[in-house]
């Protein structure tokens, strides 16, 4: 493959990855009523990654959590958003979103490709010390959300607290001090609504 055709492919994957602009999730900005996209979301995971790396539990490759949490919700291009408290659809929708990684990563050059779906797939397991903290901080920025909104979803789709606290444990996994923070305030946040 000549370097040009290369160079297009990467273009074609910057032109589609522009759509995840425009997928709304259900959380909103901080004291807002507007709802975030993922592109803002990963965004937000970045800066927050860089903030708070020294807060891991365990030493990582800061360079690599960056890429997780800006490719991990690449996928919902096609499969859309699933809300975490949702009560219909399982947010454990693996299949539906390795088929998307497939198609997306696979607009870039071979070997781009494969090492990206690697990196959405070590995401998505969740086992080394670089997925837990991505895992972390893609739990704790709705938190903080929510509580900026006094509730904001947990309130407006009635989520009770046992199940906030549970789907949000997995921050533990990457920061045991991010957890603890997290715990309190989102007990004390229950405390006002």
């Amino acid at each position: 493959m000549n370097y040009m055709s290369v160079f297009l492919e990467q273009i074609k994957f910057i032109k589609e990855i522009d759509k995840l602009k425009y997928i709304q999730r259900k959380t909103k900005l901080f004291s807002s009523d507007r709802c975030e996209n993922d592109a803002e979301h990963s965004w937000h995971l970045a800066m927050m990654t860089i903030v708070l790396a020294e807060h891991s539990n365990a030493k990582i490759d800061v360079l690599k959590v960056l890429k997780m949490v800006l490719i991990h919700d690449i996928v919902e291009i096609d499969s859309g958003d699933v809300f975490i408290f949702d009560s219909v659809k399982n947010h454990d929708n693996t299949v539906e979103e390795l088929k998307a990684a497939k198609r997306i990563f696979g607009l870039l050059p071979d070997k781009q490709a494969k090492d990206l779906i690697a990196l959405w797939l070590e995401f998505e397991n969740g086992k080394t010390n670089e997925a837990k903290f991505a895992k972390a901080m893609d739990r704790f920025e709705p938190i903080l959300q929510n509580i900026s909104n006094e509730g904001g979803t947990w309130k407006e789709y009635n989520v009770p607290i046992d199940k906030v606290l549970s789907k949000t444990k997995p921050v533990e996994n990457g920061s045991k001090l991010i957890w603890e923070y997290s715990k309190n305030e989102i007990e004390e946040a229950f405390k006002l609504f």
